[in-house]
């Protein structure tokens, strides 16, 4: 009997478990590993959404796939303030954080073999997994005259301050996509979990009139309390945009049983409404990329793009496995920028998320 074969085969193996070796490394370091290789929160959850979280525990019934009201117009609320997004038809969802609905969503969608999802050249593995799942094929491009001429561009991802590069696209470009995406029935889903941490650079929500013309027409914004909360742990995320999507994605959802646990949403409208801890955790990331940048280009390294987001973007003009290993042996673990596609071949990409103490040990170490 001939089985098929495993959905896992369509997958690459996990990005991170390929750093195994240089963690090894780097742990063995006599002060220890110092990780900046993912952008895992370290900083405490904030007290007022605990207690939220811890009010609403008595729990017992099903929660609501949609979100509850108070949920749904603290989202809505949230995203005319920080997307410059009008109320008027507007639809927003709660997700399992983002990354579930990054990977889910060319399912939702109905993409299938034969069907284009357009990512960006360097980009977040999640995209092409994504597509990978349902079987279709992914371009990487970042102008969409290098797409061509194909019909049957379903899905185009646009990441803005980008993961891992930290690159903001200006609205005119954002507004190009959305021109083309719609021309052609296409979905433009933009990522914007780093939308609160422009630096350098003031990052713009596919979301605001500058792009979308006022209309939500075939556009969804992807959103994460993980990184302006520390919700990581917590799974808390949401998408906004085209009603008539957001509907589509809400009846499947239902069926699927995607839904966020009731305290989580409680916890989610107590985040969504208090912008002072949301302020503090930007300064302690304002803090950390100015150290971490001196640190870095201290010592030869050149930091490129990183106006925006959670990541310093760097090289040292080498490949990228041989800046891994150069810092793990001062107990210093990076992500290899291959991950995110092969332009990033000759990068590594530093998160933000490690503690005061630890960033603080990062030049020291480098001067060794």
């Amino acid at each position: 009997m001939n089985r098929p074969a495993p959905v896992s085969s369509r997958l690459p193996d996990f990005t991170w478990d390929t750093l195994d070796a240089a963690a090894a490394t780097a742990a063995a370091h006599p002060g220890g590993l110092i990780n900046l290789s993912m952008g895992t929160p370290v900083d405490p959850v904030p007290p007022v959404i605990r207690q939220a979280l811890a009010d609403a525990s008595n729990a017992p019934g099903y929660p609501l796939t949609a979100g509850t009201p108070a949920l749904r117009g603290a989202i809505a609320a949230w995203v005319s303030r920080a997307c410059g997004a009008g109320l008027d038809g507007l639809g927003v969802l709660p997700t399992i954080g983002s990354k579930e609905l990054v990977a889910w969503l060319p399912t939702l969608l109905g993409v299938g073999p034969g069907d284009v999802v357009v990512v960006p050249a360097i980009a977040y593995p999640t995209y092409e997994d994504g597509a990978r799942l349902v079987g279709a094929t992914t371009v990487r491009a970042d102008s969409l005259t290098a797409v061509g001429p194909t019909p049957r561009v379903r899905l185009v991802w646009v990441n803005s301050p980008g993961n891992p590069t930290g690159r903001v696209l200006p609205a005119a470009h954002l507004r190009k996509v959305v021109d083309w995406a719609r021309e052609r029935g296409a979905v433009v889903a933009s990522d914007e979990c780093y939308l609160p941490l422009g630096w350098d650079a003031e990052p713009v929500s596919i979301l605001s009139p500058d792009v979308c013309g006022g209309s939500y027409e075939g556009v969804l914004a992807v959103h994460s309390l993980s990184k302006r909360s520390n919700l990581a742990g917590y799974r808390a995320g949401f998408v906004a945009g085209d009603p008539a999507l957001v509907a589509e994605l809400l009846k499947i959802r239902k069926h699927a049983g995607m839904i966020v646990p009731a305290p989580v949403q409680a916890a989610m409208v107590a985040a969504l409404g208090d912008q002072a801890h949301a302020d503090e955790q930007r300064e302690r990331y304002r803090a950390r990329r100015e150290r971490l940048r001196a640190a870095f280009t201290g010592a030869g390294f050149t930091v490129e793009h990183s106006e925006a987001g959670l990541y310093l973007w760097m090289t040292r003009n080498e490949d990228c496995w041989d800046t891994v290993d150069w810092l793990a042996r001062r107990g210093i673990l990076v992500a290899a920028g291959v991950f995110y596609g092969p332009a990033g071949a000759r990068h590594v990409r530093a998160a933000l998320t490690e503690s005061d103490e630890h960033v603080a040990a990062v030049a020291d170490r480098l001067r060794d």
